[in-house]
């Protein structure tokens, strides 16, 4: 009988990247049977009720922890989502130790997978003579670009966004400074030093878990592995083992009557919108965006949250406003029929899955566009926040899945620009390339999945690799 394999996993308060982590570790505890997994989760407040939900239907080699929750009143509150969540996780960094040193005592704990924004638990896990590994629910692109962060510091002196060349990362489609994460936009701000710090402390790291597949980043995974080889002495590899994505139904009621009125559109007539679990919108934005679907004469299922001036106004924490209230007057009995209309949330992969859904206009989040790849589904890239500029870079410049609205000066992009990507993307000649492309994406997404496919084989290897460290100790 094999010995049974315990590793320990540490995300962050932040559903999108928990998602991405527990369906890893779904996936790893399926390729590798004897493989015991313990998810460590840093909270602020409380756990998030996503959260919770999502753990529901756990395999029972997965066991799960929340550790003593940080007040958000606590941490500075005009600071970014993102570094509040930093903030958050640095500040809980005795409670991952004592979590740790409380597995050790009873199990034979023999690595530690930490989130990007949790590694500074590396050290932690050297202390304990732990394996350690960085996972990201990222493109490979995104990893690439963090990883160069500390040589792109002392080779530009100027704001990225000032940078007047295109930047040439190893492997990646050029990239304006501009469309760099969001956290490199001001370089002396906290947000650039954490992640300066964080891009630093890479190389600590054994190895380094991707949730993308090789077919739609061969030439960034290639770098990557010649990246780390040159780099860093102890690492062991670079995994790409996505699309780890959620799939199955939802059993919300509250997204069951937009299922019910996609049943009445014909296929592929419907554009659905959606900036994930965390993206927001101005007012100004908000309404250029209604007047952009009404103007498009397109049919459309729009998930609406209160406007916000930050664009991660929902990560941390929703408004309890009505996001109804703020739709220009009119809208909703102007697009009657053609357009539906949802508060806040929705079962979004029953929605693009559904035959109805011909579009997807997204925020570009990277577990938001593994699901429109899986399932097949032309995007219009909307970044808003974090990596998500880079991931639209990758989407309509590298494999040609997306197309992008342009912004004016101030940083708006107007309803007849909007209507007219919308229908480019509908009905139009681009639109059906760009199906084509998405499609040969899709199936190359299931056959990287496949048992013999590129990403459970990495997925081997990587599993192959702790257990023979656990032979050796």
């Amino acid at each position: 009988m094999a010995k049974t394999t315990h590793i320990a996993v540490l995300s962050i308060p932040a559903f999108s990247h928990q998602a991405s982590i527990v369906e890893f570790c779904k996936r790893l505890v399926h390729v590798h049977h004897h493989f015991q997994v313990t998810c460590i989760f840093p909270t602020i407040d409380a756990p998030l009720p996503a959260t919770l939900t999502l753990l529901k239907s756990l395999p029972s080699n997965i066991n799960y922890t929340f550790l003593p929750p940080i007040n958000k009143t606590d941490l500075p509150q005009d600071a970014l989502s993102a570094v509040q969540i930093q903030l958050a996780v640095s500040q809980s960094m005795p409670s991952i130790q004592h979590a740790l040193q409380s597995l050790l005592s009873t199990t034979p704990l023999v690595a530690l997978i930490a989130d990007l924004f949790a590694n500074d638990a590396l050290e932690i896990a050297k202390e304990f003579k732990l394996l350690s590994y960085v996972y990201f629910p990222h493109s490979a692109m995104a990893v690439s670009v963090l990883l160069h962060l500390p040589s792109l510091h002392q080779q530009v002196s100027c704001e990225y966004r000032d940078h007047k060349e295109a930047i040439n990362i190893p492997g990646c489609v050029p990239i304006q400074g501009r469309d760099l994460p969001s956290h490199f936009q001001d370089r002396s701000s906290l947000a650039y030093k954490l992640i300066l710090d964080r891009c630093k402390r890479l190389s600590h790291a054994h190895g380094f878990i991707v949730n993308s597949f090789s077919k739609i980043e061969e030439s960034c995974e290639r770098a990557l592995q010649e990246h780390n080889r040159v780099s860093s002495s102890n690492s062991s590899g670079v995994y790409l083992i996505g699309p780890n994505v959620q799939t199955g139904s939802s059993n919300d009621p509250k997204g069951s009557e937009c299922l019910k009125w996609l049943e009445n559109q014909e296929a592929k007539s419907v554009l659905y919108v959606s900036f994930g679990s965390g993206g927001t919108l101005s007012q100004q934005q908000m309404n250029e965006l209604a007047f952009g679907l009404e103007l498009s004469g397109e049919k459309f299922l729009w998930v609406v949250r209160a406007p916000s001036d930050s664009a991660d106004g929902a990560y941390v924490g929703a408004s309890s406003d009505d996001p109804l209230q703020f739709l220009p007057n009119g809208f909703l009995e102007r697009t009657k029929g053609r357009g539906f209309v949802v508060r806040s949330w929705a079962p979004q992969t029953q929605i693009l899955g559904h035959v109805s859904t011909g579009g997807f206009l997204t925020h570009c989040g990277w577990n938001s566009a593994l699901e429109s790849i899986v399932l097949g589904v032309p995007m219009v890239a909307w970044p808003l926040f974090a990596e998500q500029r880079t991931n639209a870079v990758l989407l309509t410049e590298g494999v040609k899945v997306a197309l992008r609205p342009k912004f004016n000066d101030s940083g708006i992009a107007e309803r007849v620009e909007i209507a007219e990507v919308i229908k480019c993307l509908m009905v139009g000649e681009e639109g059906r390339l760009i199906r084509g492309r998405i499609e040969k994406l899709r199936d190359a997404a299931a056959e990287a999945l496949e048992e013999h496919g590129s990403s459970t084989m990495a997925l081997y290897q990587f599993g192959t690799q702790i257990e023979s460290f656990a032979g050796q100790s």
